[in-house]
């Protein structure tokens, strides 16, 4: 190995693969600021905009999903891997590489294979308390696999945590409260309540708030409702609902001004949310998407289980179920406060750090 150690770290497709890895990036800056990092991803993927923006190089291989059901694809699918695998040696020859880090999504599994055949070290971060087919390819053969959730079913994998962004880690909410209604336009001394279905939005939890909006004074706290992309609730005049403690956006970057705002969120549980809020010590009510294969129901269940949040399913998340629960848990400080403190004691601030230095151990070996 170099003086200074070449890394490679892969993944993305979505926001959850790539915050983390941005993350293990930053801390690995951190310890050797001279290290060679490169990243790796597919061109029609979200890191080939977010990567870039964060100040790394990014190298692309083709996206191959495999193949669920006999067809077409299923034809193609040995020659394109092929393909793909090909490439993905040729970053890590020409990187150099000393390790290579995996998050999953389809760029991995080609660079984990390419990865053992050249005898480089693999260090995986999974995410989801359900892992993805990538990383449990990956993980066979892995030097180190760190996971989100304690109860992930990776044999041998070393519970972390989350990487996520130092501003989120190290939050201080009551401290940034104030200041953080401030900035989101919201009276800083009352009660707010955040609900949000993140960037694409949740038509159940929209649904359920436009039917409860022009209720709020009734009840006496304040709605920061983040609606999702091209998500507005609108009037039969196409005007934005309004209505006095009712705050409508579409979206917002900062969620770290979000997490300090509320007293409570309504929201999905992805794994980096459920991650988040438990990091900051929030109470939440976690609604998890009705779709894919139960993973985000598994990830919510550690802080349920604690009693620092509340699950419900989308198909019973509704006006009449928000009207019988959420002003009765809103009128409740104390109730807030215990499920604050109970997610708080679950969360864990300091999982880019710990990846960063099995990162550079396993590089140095």
């Amino acid at each position: 190995m170099s003086e200074s150690p070449s890394i490679v770290l892969a993944g993305g497709g979505t926001a959850g693969h790539i915050n983390p890895m941005l993350a293990i990036a930053r801390e690995i800056r951190v310890l050797e600021p001279q290290a060679k990092i490169l990243m790796v991803g597919t061109e029609n993927g979200m890191e080939a905009q977010l990567v870039p923006q964060a100040g790394y190089d990014i190298a692309f291989i083709p996206r191959v999903p495999f193949p669920r059901r006999p067809n077409l694809q299923a034809l193609k699918f040995p020659g394109l891997f092929a393909a793909s695998l090909k490439q993905a040696q040729k970053i890590l020859k020409e990187a150099r590489a000393d390790v290579l880090v995996g998050v999953g999504g389809y760029v991995c599994t080609p660079m984990y294979l390419a990865a053992n055949k050249l005898g480089i070290p693999v260090v995986i971060h999974e995410a989801n308390a359900k892992p993805g087919l990538a990383n449990k390819v990956g993980a066979r053969k892995a030097a180190m696999v760190g996971t989100a959730f304690a109860q992930t079913p990776i044999t041998g994998a070393r519970h972390v945590g989350m990487p996520m962004r130092k501003n989120i880690e190290e939050l201080d909410r009551a401290a940034e409260r104030a200041g953080a209604r401030k900035r989101l336009n919201l009276d800083p001394d009352l009660p707010t309540l955040v609900v949000t279905g993140g960037s694409l939005g949740a038509q159940s939890l929209n649904r359920a708030v436009a039917e409860i909006y022009d209720r709020l004074e009734e009840w006496g706290f304040q709605l920061l409702h983040i609606t999702g992309r091209e998500k507005a609730l609108r009037d039969t005049n196409d005007q934005l609902l309004q209505a006095p403690l009712y705050h409508q956006v579409e979206f917002i970057t900062g969620m770290e001004d979000v997490y300090a705002a509320a007293d409570l969120m309504v929201v999905r549980s992805g794994a980096a949310t459920v991650s988040e809020v438990a990091a900051v010590g929030l109470p939440a009510i976690f609604v998890p998407l009705p779709i894919g294969n139960g993973e985000q129901a598994l990830n919510a269940r550690s802080l349920v289980d604690a009693g620092a949040s509340i699950l419900i399913n989308d198909s019973d998340f509704s006006a009449d179920w928000f009207v019988s629960n959420i002003p009765h848990l809103m009128a409740s400080p104390q109730r807030l406060e215990a499920m604050a403190k109970k997610s708080s004691d679950q969360g864990i601030r300091n999982a880019a750090s710990v990846m960063a230095h099995e990162v550079i151990k396993a590089a140095k070996k």
